[in-house]
């Protein structure tokens, strides 16, 4: 498909700069597929009344790491400033990650990392990485001089958090975004970016869909920076996703076969969460135990088997985002629903509103 069918204008002060507070008191544009049924104006608690006993919530609980580093590359007496976006983690000592500017980098060349916070003494203060291959867009895979939980204390200590370039380049990241731009039931570290709508949960909020009967079940998708990337393709056909690693355990894959046949609905919040019900699920529906790398696009004509609902956030143009929330609702209603949301003065992005959306049923045959 040609990607300027996912183009749309967005005003610049659309974009969120900081969350709701408190997180659930966000905004929620509920939006089902058939044209004759009005979008509504909610509100996040309002998803206590939306979903039904019986319902399932799957959230991703991976945690956003200090990604961001920043070295500099030596060869001979001359220096150069690099910047590294860790990405995804290859092994215990290496990860890809995107470089800026890469031009400076070449394989075999050492990267030194340093913080003014860390003394000159302390070995986390002479993290090291050699460049071991080159990709395109900036793509580097790096060997670290450290391993294992080093080097996790390493990139915790030397790493800054990796706001979206949208907010980034608009204002300094600060001590509020460490809480801020991660979700109360983050737990495992190894996200780049973090699973958005999940950032408008509080603890009463998932008290009160468990008292409707709610249940909730959690995944791990890490994030990659990946997610970042805009689309320079002019057909879809031609995009290459990054994969991203993930995981559903056999326990969550059973218990989300139990919810569908009693009649329950799969609810992921955010598209992380459905890439991975996605990729785990068989052509009949059934949620099957995954653990590994997907690298799922989806894009409308993708026949969904196991996601019924899913709640996200207000996505970029031309963006692989908004062409998985076409696919799932329908190209002409999301433009719809957009355009409805720019003129409400809804806001957009990581720390924007949301928006729960029902699935478009398939045309048979």
């Amino acid at each position: 498909m040609n990607v300027d069918l996912f183009d749309f204008d967005l005003p610049e002060d659309r974009i969120a700069l900081r969350p709701a507070s408190p997180r659930d008191a966000a905004r929620l544009l509920v939006v089902r597929p058939d044209a004759s049924q009005p979008l509504e104006d909610r509100g996040i608690r309002d998803l206590v009344a939306l979903l039904e006993p019986g319902d399932a919530l799957v959230l991703n609980d991976t945690r956003v790491i200090p990604s961001r580093l920043r070295g500099r590359r030596y060869r001979g007496e001359d220096s150069a400033r690099v910047e590294i976006m860790l990405h995804k983690r290859e092994s215990e000592d290496r990860w890809l990650a995107f470089a800026r500017p890469a031009k400076k980098l070449s394989v075999g060349e050492t990267v030194v990392f340093d913080s003014e916070a860390a003394s000159n003494a302390c070995e986390l203060g002479r993290l090291q990485a050699e460049v071991i291959a080159k990709g395109e867009g900036g793509e580097v895979e790096l060997r670290f001089s450290l391993t294992g939980a080093y080097l996790d204390e390493a990139i915790e200590r030397l790493g800054e958090l990796p706001l979206p370039p949208y907010i980034a380049g608009k204002r300094p990241t600060d001590s509020a975004d460490a809480t801020d731009y991660q979700t109360n039931f983050a737990r495992k570290d190894g996200a780049v970016a973090a699973p958005t709508a999940g950032l408008h949960f509080t603890p009463e909020l998932l008290a009160a869909l468990e008292a409707r009967g709610v249940s909730r079940h959690f995944v791990t998708l890490h994030v990659g920076a990946g997610t970042f990337l805009p689309v320079k393709a002019d057909d879809t056909d031609d995009h290459r996703m990054h994969a991203e690693w993930g995981t559903v355990s056999p326990e969550t894959a059973a218990a989300l076969n139990a919810v569908k046949a009693k009649g329950g609905r799969i609810v992921c919040v955010g598209t992380t969460s459905l890439r991975l019900i996605e990729s785990a699920a068989a052509e009949d529906g059934t949620v099957r135990p995954f653990s590994g790398d997907t690298a799922i696009f989806i894009t409308p004509g993708y026949r969904f088997r196991a996601v019924d609902m899913l709640m996200t956030n207000f996505h970029l143009p031309r963006s692989t985002l908004f062409m998985l929330v076409s696919a799932f609702c329908g190209l002409g209603m999301m433009k719809r629903a957009y355009a409805h949301a720019i003129a409400a003065n809804y806001r957009f992005y990581s720390y924007g509103d949301g928006s729960l959306l029902f699935r478009a049923t398939p045309p048979e045959g």
